[in-house]
């Protein structure tokens, strides 16, 4: 069985060899090649086929977008899966690589797991996920096995212990009584849920606008991602009156100026519209606190 083609766009050659390596990791049998630059990526594939793109966005000569936007031009590249790596967060750019076709992101910065899923989710639609798995390794299948499991289930466990002394508690430890008390937890207008597509996570709220919130989160294993969709749940007075806000990760930098930070800054860009929510909001501003409660949400 022949194997399975990666072609790897960076301009970086740090950035090449991160995803080179994450993918031979998990992928023994894949056969990756690489490129630059969107000029040399589209020499290349002119005169060959391959099953997945990874590219970057801003390259010199031809950027990520018009490298992506030539290849849906090109009969035999319309269907190839595109994968876009980029540190762009503005919703005008998202929606232009989705015009263009593109399949799917990975936010700078990635980890080799947030890689994999990308990339196992990308080529099981083209039905070619089975032909890698079939160069790989029986235990590393299995390890496979378990990753997709521990992303079924959330990893919620992980994200933020019940038992840690932290500022803020995971749905399933609320309760009436009063929180002890957390030295080290970052403090903020008050508290909230984000809801990610891997599982939902406590928040803690640092700065909140029409536009977007400034939130901080427990670091945990799953790392969240630029461009993911999110909703933040915040519910305010003793009604229980909640706001589901939707939105997407614009960016995600660490809290504290050390690499094993343990909070993270995210920044929550709104693309709600809905006049009965931005009055909500203007309202939770105008009081000058955010709820000190979360809803657990659906």
């Amino acid at each position: 069985m022949s194997k399975v083609s990666v072609l790897v766009v960076d301009d970086a050659t740090f950035i090449r060899d991160l995803v080179k390596k994450g993918l031979r990791d998990h992928f023994p049998g894949v056969k990756i090649e690489e490129a630059i630059n969107g000029r040399k990526a589209q020499q290349m594939l002119a005169r060959q086929s391959v099953d997945l793109i990874l590219c970057d966005w801003e390259m010199p000569e031809m950027t990520g977008l018009e490298l992506l936007s030539w290849c849906r031009e090109q009969d035999n590249l319309k269907s190839v899966p595109f994968i876009m790596v980029t540190s762009r967060g503005d919703k005008d750019n998202v929606v232009q690589a989705i015009q263009a076709g593109v399949t799917d992101f990975i936010g700078k910065p990635f980890s080799n797991e947030q890689l994999v899923t990308k990339v196992k989710k990308a080529l099981s639609r083209t039905g070619k996920l089975q032909s890698l798995l079939s160069n790989t390794p029986k235990a590393m299948t299995a390890a496979f096995a378990n990753d997709s499991l521990s992303a079924l289930t959330g990893g919620k466990a992980e994200v933020i212990k019940p038992s840690a002394p932290a500022a803020v508690a995971p749905a399933a430890s609320f309760s009436a009584q009063p929180a002890a008390p957390a030295k080290a937890a970052p403090s903020g207008r008050g508290q909230g849920q984000l809801r990610l597509p891997a599982g939902s996570m406590a928040c803690v709220i640092k700065a909140l606008s029409l536009k977007d919130a400034q939130l901080l989160v427990k670091r945990g294993e799953q790392l969240p991602q630029v461009l993911e969709s999110a909703v933040l749940d915040l519910e305010q007075g003793e009604g229980g009156e909640v706001a589901r806000l939707n939105g997407y990760l614009h960016a995600i930098a660490a809290f504290e100026p050390k690499a094993d930070s343990e909070w993270l800054q995210l920044t929550l860009r709104f693309v709600d519209q809905d006049p009965q929510k931005l009055d909500y909001l203007s309202r939770l501003i105008a009081r000058g606190t955010a709820q000190k409660h979360f809803s657990p949400g659906a």
